[in-house]
């Protein structure tokens, strides 16, 4: 039996406005369920993600991962990759447990790990969204440390930016 709760909007339809770029993945296709390898029990890998067409400016990346479905009010956060060279174009599929580029780091995701935690909706709850966001910034550095929350990372971003990629995958257990 699911658990029926409204769908949350967009949870990006709520910041400021800025530009926009692509992101495209071998592993996650926009709006469709997550492979197993993105799924907590069963692979826990992070995506390949490849972005192209950045705002003129950029400086460095921020890597995200999203889910505004979680029974909480805040959301859950699996992944948060900051200070990614602004060369850095592409990560590979497994790329958040490997060695990061140039003066990246992870801070911990809402699972309490440094990394990529995969999807892991409860059992029997509505379909869940997973946002995978490319976030251009304006600045070489985010000016966090590894001891920030994601919560502090996106509240930095909302002035630091100045584009966003975003593709989306689903999961329901």
């Amino acid at each position: 039996m699911s658990i029926e709760r409204p769908v949350s909007p967009d949870p990006y339809d709520y910041l400021p406005a800025t530009a926009s770029f692509t992101v495209t993945s071998e592993d996650v296709t926009d709006g469709a369920p997550l492979k197993d390898d993105q799924v907590a029990d069963k692979g826990n890998t992070s995506p390949q993600l490849s972005w192209s067409g950045a705002p003129e400016g950029t400086q460095s990346y921020v890597v995200t991962c999203f889910d505004p479905d979680a029974p909480t009010p805040s959301g859950f956060w699996h992944w948060c990759l900051v200070d990614v060279p602004a060369d850095v174009t592409s990560l590979d599929t497994g790329a958040a447990a490997g060695e990061l580029p140039g003066a990246a780091f992870h801070v911990r995701n809402d699972g309490g790990e440094a990394g990529f935690m995969g999807a892991a909706p409860p059992k029997g709850d509505q379909v869940h969204r997973y946002f995978f966001v490319v976030h251009a910034v304006q600045e070489a550095s985010l000016g966090v440390d590894a001891d920030a929350s994601p919560a502090v990372v996106s509240f930095n971003l909302a002035f630091k930016t100045l584009g966003r990629a975003i593709i989306h995958g689903t999961y329901q257990h």
